[in-house]
């Protein structure tokens, strides 16, 4: 059996308006399971109410469970992308993956309405099967990218992808908040109306997600039909290849580098934010929903900003530029005393995060040959998942060998941006975009 090239097929049209949007809805959709469930609300929920009684005597233990079931998530993630890419490349069926992991998210986190205080080992199970889910997706949707624009245009479609992904969060948390502030008013527990925010989550993204599935194309043409067990050793074999062949894409394995590195603070923000302002700043829950709709709007602002100028200036100065936002942001959040400086370190980590992960998708499709879009952005996915997992974990240590210590934890979170923007220096956008044209496997 001969494993030939995967391409586009040459009959397939071009990527019209409508698909395109269609692409950058599902960021729409998703984007509310990481603003709601990640990062605003069920996670605090989690640290504060599911697992407080773990706190008693061992101040942050809830919060390094938390981390530590997002790293066993991500740990999934990152085992599998790579293989999972390939095969969806193989057969030609990255958007049938799509579909499986968008509903497995979409159930999980309805059924994350059943968890209530102390069911911590329901909890844990659910979140981290719906976090395996909702990562999965985000490779499966990335890896279209470059069957629908050129390289010149990557830029800018995966600006507007995040900028729309912003706005959908912002809709999301702001349905969840207004449900949260009508039940506070009725006299009702966290436990009470939290749960509700789940099913919210989950029926907007089943919604927003669905003209995904009418309107964006598979263009690549499958290979030999296999059996399952076929299937799994092509996806070996295939990572293989690109493992062997690695040293043609060098600027793209160092990039996969820095992406790791500067995700892990990333990260760190996303997962543990909402749980800072709480605990470091005095935050009470509404303010820090509010914080939080306040960042999504500043960070579409940051991705729709950089997508207009990223195709200009390249995407390895938008990453670099970002990074150093980055840099300025959690300085700012370390020496904040007051509620007003951390305001302002927010909104720049909101600027920030949009630039910085619009311009590293953008590279990344830049960097990988059409042939191999999946099984690229399968590795993309490994190095942001080993990111998920370094920076929480680290972030949660350290927090819990600090007895708590929130602001010492927060200065590991600065060391991974300032290190990512030095080992940016290494990669040359021009020679890696060269690469990607190349067939290595002819």
């Amino acid at each position: 059996m001969t494993d030939k090239i995967l391409s586009p097929s040459p009959t397939a049209p071009p990527a019209s308006r409508r698909e395109r949007m269609a692409w950058c809805l599902y960021d729409f959709a998703n984007s509310g399971y990481t603003t709601v469930i990640l990062t605003a609300i069920f996670n605090t929920y989690f640290v504060g109410v599911v697992a407080a009684d773990l706190n008693d005597g061992n101040a942050g233990s809830a919060t390094l469970l938390w981390t530590v079931a997002m790293a066993i998530a991500n740990g999934v993630v990152l085992l599998s992308s790579p293989v999972l890419g390939a095969i969806a490349d193989y057969s030609a069926a990255k958007k049938r993956f799509l579909f499986f992991s968008t509903c497995g998210c979409v159930v999980f986190t309805a059924l994350l309405a059943l968890v209530g205080p102390g069911d911590v080992v329901l909890g844990v199970t659910l979140v981290i099967l719906a976090t395996v889910m909702f990562s999965a997706g985000e490779n499966f949707i990335a890896a279209f990218l470059p069957e629908l624009v050129p390289p010149e245009q990557m830029g800018k479609l995966s600006g507007l992808g995040w900028t729309v992904g912003y706005l959908g969060g912002l809709l999301a948390l702001g349905l969840c908040y207004g449900y949260i502030v009508w039940a506070q008013g009725e006299g009702q527990r966290p436990s009470d109306y939290i749960p509700v925010t789940n099913l919210i989550i989950a029926a907007i993204f089943a919604l927003a997600a669905t003209p995904t599935f009418l309107w964006v194309r598979e263009r690549a043409v499958a290979n030999d039909r296999l059996t399952l067990r076929g299937y799994v050793g092509i996806g070996f074999k295939r990572l293989g290849e690109t493992l062997h062949h690695a040293r043609h894409y060098r600027d793209f394995l160092r990039f996969l580098g820095v992406l790791t590195v500067y995700n892990a603070g990333i990260y760190t923000v996303i997962v543990l934010a909402a749980v800072y302002a709480q605990e470091v700043m005095g935050f009470e829950a509404n303010e820090t929903l509010i914080l939080i709709l306040v960042v999504n709007i500043t960070a579409a602002a940051g991705a729709f900003g950089f997508s207009l100028i990223q195709d200009r200036i390249g995407s390895k100065n938008a990453v670099a530029i970002s990074l150093l936002i980055w840099v300025l942001a959690i300085a700012v959040a370390y020496g904040a005393e007051t509620q007003t400086p951390f305001w302002i370190a927010a909104n720049l980590i909101g600027v920030a995060m949009g630039a910085s992960q619009s311009a590293g998708r953008a590279l990344v499709g830049q960097f990988s040959p059409p042939s191999r879009s999946g099984e690229f952005f399968g590795l993309w996915g490994l190095a942001i998942k080993l990111a998920a997992i370094i920076g929480p974990l680290t972030y949660g240590a350290t927090n819990y060998l600090f007895e708590g210590d929130h602001r010492t934890a927060i200065l590991s979170t600065l060391g991974f941006f300032v290190a990512g923007l030095v080992l940016l220096l290494s990669v040359n956008e021009g020679r890696g975009r060269a690469a990607s044209r190349v067939d290595h496997w002819a």
